[in-house]
């Protein structure tokens, strides 16, 4: 099913760090809470401060960091909004998908508002996070497919188990 790969994708540690549960980012491959004490603030992108930009700003580019520097993209570090939080950790299937579709959860925004987010510089880091960060195994072009079959299809979610 086209949904199981796109959830493998927005589960893997990548897309999960910057949707976690709670108001602190994760990090890393294992997903650990994020040092410094970190949190995603009133806008999504760190408290005043400690906005998230101030270790990974847009000169942090993937060109120039190692593995222990914060990466950074052009467009911005940040999570959602807090009323917005679109959770991808720990999430069972059924409730993510059923919560990515919903606009209420996810932003406001619809199936072409969700495309577009993917090309975003920050989502598409993912697939090129630099020296010692875990890519997202599943090919971009392969994800890209797949979250196109799935939309086609009417973006149905699995049954939720009872």
């Amino acid at each position: 099913m086209a949904w199981e790969a796109v959830r493998a994708v927005l589960q893997h540690p990548r897309c999960q760090n910057c949707h976690p549960q709670g108001d602190a980012p994760l990090q890393g491959d294992d997903s650990r809470p994020h040092g410094q004490n970190v949190l995603r603030g009133p806008t999504g992108r760190g408290m005043v401060g400690m906005e998230c930009v101030t270790c990974h700003g847009p000169g942090n580019l993937p060109a120039s960091y190692g593995e222990h520097v914060p990466p950074g993209i052009a467009s911005g570090w940040r999570m959602p909004t807090p009323e917005h939080k679109l959770v991808f950790a720990n999430m069972a299937s059924a409730a993510l998908c059923a919560q990515l579709k919903d606009p209420a959860q996810n932003g406001g925004m619809d199936s072409a508002a969700l495309r577009h987010h993917l090309e975003d510089p920050l989502v598409t880091w993912g697939w090129a996070p630099g020296v010692g960060r875990t890519p997202i195994p599943t090919p971009r072009e392969s994800f890209l497919g797949a979250w196109e079959t799935w939309a086609s299809q009417g973006a149905p979610c699995p049954v939720a188990a009872p």
